[in-house]
């Protein structure tokens, strides 16, 4: 990955919101409002929303990653651009669902999404962490829904991090807007690996290419199953995963991939 994630450079893209890079198979997403600690802008959410509505599309896509640029990972929304529009309720609700979308399409991704962390994560950056299937994070980074310090409830981020860690983890950081440790956070469920700064590039990369590693069907079925059977009671839940699962057995590549272990050598996916 591009080690100017993080630095400064005379890159004429810094002025994109979002810098987009598609190479190998992985779609790497970054924000690149810097001076604003990354806030989700308005420009923002419209270049996420479009990245994700065209991922559908793309056969070949194995992952997304989901970085930033500068000292923080995501402050949240751009409360400057909130307050001038100061007693606009529908440009409030227009926003929030906005962003309710954009973490929807996170979620109905049908490849895997992978937050990294290098910086401070709060409020609806924190929901974008704990929207995200796997994050890892670097032993610099914090986390917070810190909306109350300003007498807003995060209301948004609650409906992610609720989903994602345990509850009374959850409600302790919404209504105290205290930070927690990216330790914390991997204790909490919040982020799967913490790892020096340094090593963090790699801690991804290693990711991705267990992903890639594996096939390309079995990947995309599994993420769609894993999110549906959540809403399902246990023994729907059950149901469908034996029908999913069945028709899973039925794909080239499980053949390719049962054969090959009999018989010892690496398989070769066909992704169908």
């Amino acid at each position: 990955m591009d080690r100017a994630i993080e630095g400064e450079t005379a890159r004429d893209d810094r002025r994109d919101p979002v810098l987009v890079d598609h190479a190998a198979g992985v779609l790497t997403l970054t924000l690149n409002r810097p001076e604003q600690f990354n806030a989700l802008s308005d420009e923002v959410l419209a270049d996420l929303l479009a990245a994700f509505e065209g991922c559908a599309q793309d056969e070949d896509l194995r992952a997304v990653v989901i970085a930033a640029r500068g000292r923080a990972f995501c402050a949240g929304h751009d409360l400057k651009q909130m307050r001038g529009h100061a007693g606009d309720r529908d440009y409030y609700l227009s926003l929030f669902r906005r962003c309710g979308r954009l973490m929807q399409a996170i979620v109905h991704c049908p490849v895997p999404v992978i937050a990294r962390v290098h910086g401070t994560a709060t409020a609806a950056g924190c929901q974008l962490v704990a929207s995200c299937d796997l994050a890892v994070a670097s032993d610099a980074a914090r986390f917070a829904v810190s909306g109350i310090n300003v007498g807003l409830f995060c209301s948004t981020p609650a409906v992610a991090l609720t989903r994602n860690i345990a509850l009374k983890n959850a409600f302790e950081m919404l209504v105290t807007g205290h930070f927690v440790s990216a330790d914390q956070a991997r204790a909490y469920g919040l982020v799967n690996h913490v790892v020096p700064e340094a090593q963090l590039d790699a801690a991804v990369g290693g990711l991705v290419e267990a992903i890639k590693s594996k096939s390309p069907l079995a990947v995309r079925v599994g993420k769609s199953m894993v999110q549906r059977q959540l809403g399902m009671d246990l023994a729907q839940a059950y149901e469908y995963a034996a029908e999913v699962m069945a028709g899973n057995m039925m794909a080239e590549d499980v053949g390719e991939g049962i054969d090959a272990f009999i018989e010892k050598r690496p398989p070769r996916w066909r992704g169908r």
